[in-house]
């Protein structure tokens, strides 16, 4: 979708994807089957692709000046942060008033909004020399990645076995096919060589992993306030606001940060914040709430913090002229930690699950499979008395993901330290 701002125009391909996707919100709003939903759900990925790519590249045209761009960037990481925390809030709120297909009729307005506000404020700019549209490149980078994600799902539901292995192989066949036509071609997809810089590649790599970190806490956050817990939607979604607000102070912050560190230490800091703040969830899961919405307190700013820099640092990577298929890196950066932080982090948390749930006697074949598929499946088998065990283990899942997490930001803050210049401007 990058490829195509940048051939058709980004303010056009925004505009037309945002339609698209309010048109789609109201088909899986009104889905009388799971198969309808699945299918509008996809529909909304191919639409919402459409709009971070054109929205970031537009800023790369609009905002030429170093400092400003960043700014701008900032302003439209807090947007992407804030948006992902304050959707279990409405979310919530929804459901708890509405029918379950509000949730996605709450797009379409918000759509209205954008459209409108596009047509009247936005500016037009595309690639002069776009090239031609690769449909085989397109195909094979959807070749790489989506085998070795149903890998990972599948490793965990039937374990490593001769489809796990097939998928891993297909999936990096896919990607060695896509890296090699890339460099075949006189106008790639996406420009391969650009990841020959450190810099870039460190960049990259660490808003990938920032993302990854973030949605796999929220994916079994809000689990864990609900179903561990005991909260009601609502109050799920009020308890995870610690790490809206701060991703919004990274916007007051961010200037010191870059004069004062440069951009590498500044990325590494926010991602030793991150790692600092999921070990604290780890050690906060039994205790009083006051805790955990402090720990969330450092993820939310040093995820909005490398989030930041991570884009600034892709999209000036090359010519504004380019800016849609640069931006498209961030976009497929962020949806890719977005699947990997729901599938890995997602699975680890059932995995440890499965592995730690004791079955209470008594129970038939078929409610002992439910204990041990999740808790949400426990909690409507057991009686409330008997749900300890259950709970528990679950909590014993999202300390041990959590772990996980705040090693992988570690790693991901010496990769930023060591690789992406640290210049103090």
């Amino acid at each position: 979708m990058g490829n195509l701002a940048d051939r058709f125009g980004r303010k056009r391909v925004l505009l037309i994807g945002s339609v698209a996707f309010g048109g789609a919100s109201v088909l899986a709003a009104f889905a009388t089957s799971a198969e309808a939903l699945i299918g509008a759900r996809l529909l909304l990925g191919v639409a919402g692709a459409t709009l971070m790519p054109s929205t970031l590249s537009l800023i790369r045209n609009i905002f030429t000046e170093p400092a400003e761009r960043t700014r701008a960037i900032a302003i439209w990481s807090t947007a992407f942060g804030a948006g992902s925390a304050i959707g279990p809030l409405v979310g919530g709120f929804l459901l708890e008033h509405f029918w379950w297909g509000s949730v996605f009729l709450i797009n379409v307005p918000v759509m209205v909004l954008v459209v409108v506000s596009g047509l009247m404020l936005l500016p037009e700019s595309r690639d002069p020399l776009p090239g031609r549209f690769d449909v085989l490149s397109a195909l094979l980078s959807m070749a790489a990645i989506v085998p070795l994600v149903h890998a990972v799902k599948h490793v965990v539901g039937s374990g490593l076995d001769a489809t796990t292995v097939t998928l891993v192989l297909v999936g990096l066949a896919g990607g060695v096919l896509f890296v090699r036509r890339q460099r075949r071609l006189e106008q790639p997809m996406l420009d391969v060589e650009l990841f020959r810089s450190p810099a870039f590649s460190g960049a990259v790599a660490a808003n990938v992993i920032a993302i990854f970190a973030l949605t796999g806490l929220l994916f079994f956050f809000s689990q864990y306030l609900q179903l561990a817990r005991g909260h009601s939607p609502l109050q799920a979604g009020l308890a995870e606001l610690p790490a809206t607000l701060a991703s919004i102070a990274v916007v007051v912050v961010i200037g010191v940060a870059v004069t004062r560190l440069g951009r590498g230490r500044a990325i590494a800091l926010g991602l030793a914040l991150t790692a600092a703040g999921l070990a604290l969830v780890a050690a906060a899961a039994h205790g009083p709430y006051i805790w955990l919405g402090l720990a969330l307190v450092p993820i939310g700013l040093g995820v909005g913090l490398a989030m930041t820099l991570t884009g600034d640092a892709i999209v000036s990577a090359a010519p504004p002229r380019k800016a849609g298929s640069v931006s498209a890196i961030t976009e497929t950066a962020n949806e890719l930690g977005v699947v990997l932080g729901i599938a890995v982090l997602g699975s680890l948390v059932t995995l440890v699950y499965r592995n730690s749930v004791t079955v209470p006697p008594g129970l038939s074949e078929s409610e002992a499979l439910r204990v041990r598929d999740s808790l949400g499946s426990a909690l409507q088998v057991l009686p409330p008395g008997a749900a300890g065990s259950a709970r528990d283990a679950f909590i014993a899942g999202m300390q041990t993901t959590s772990v996980v997490a705040a090693v992988a930001a570690a790693g991901a803050a010496l990769l930023a330290w060591r690789l992406i210049p640290s210049a103090r401007s």
